[in-house]
């Protein structure tokens, strides 16, 4: 069965289940050093003004955006959406910025040098992780495998009109939750994510 046709597949209830209780989660949130946030070309208004929302809230100290230049786009996912996180009140001196990440894994490996270069890794005992729904847990693993000893929490956000717990009832929401869970074995089989909450 090819990808394109896994993410097309009908999951059984059992599996619903497992991605709800396992994958689409989101923690609690305690006021954080860091916020991560994963660059993205959708939703990036609805992002934006959720990192804004923690931020009034009083919920990070500082945020990374980080994504690269995608096709079509001229500007890097970080210049566009850092823009709308300024917009949406988020003082721009506060946003460290990564340019060059293709991907969830080069997210954070481009990142923590900026990271430890303005901050200081050791000084950053704690991060939000912000990102698409469908992607969810993959974003604090991938953060685990690279930085493991920071605390990790996790908001993740969509404008689908479906809840979130139904989301395999959706086709588009169905195929993108499907095409994430989907890499979640063999990324930890290759090293690329680790696992987390750790049990």
């Amino acid at each position: 069965m090819s990808a394109m046709d896994r993410n097309a597949r009908l999951p059984s209830a059992d599996e619903i289940a497992e991605i709800n209780r396992t994958h689409l989660i989101d923690t609690p949130l305690l006021p954080a050093d860091l916020l991560f946030l994963f660059g993205t070309r959708e939703d990036i208004a609805l992002r934006a003004e959720t990192a804004a929302q923690l931020w009034r809230k009083g919920l990070f100290r500082w945020s990374i955006v980080s994504g690269g230049v995608t096709p079509g786009s001229e500007q890097s996912e970080c210049t566009i959406i850092k823009a709308a996180m300024a917009a949406a009140g988020i003082p721009a001196d506060r946003i460290l910025e990564e340019h060059d990440a293709m991907n969830t894994g080069e997210n954070v490996i481009f990142s923590l040098p900026i990271i430890d270069a303005a901050l200081g890794l050791q000084n950053v005992r704690s991060v939000i992780c912000l990102g698409n729904t469908w992607t969810a847990r993959r974003y604090p693993m991938t953060l685990h495998r690279h930085w493991p000893k920071v605390e990790k929490m996790l908001l993740t956000v969509d404008s689908f009109a479906t809840p979130r717990a139904l989301w395999h009832t959706d086709v588009e929401f169905r195929r993108r939750v499907l095409h994430e869970w989907d890499k979640i074995e063999p990324y930890k089989a290759l090293g690329f994510i680790a696992p987390w909450p750790e049990r």
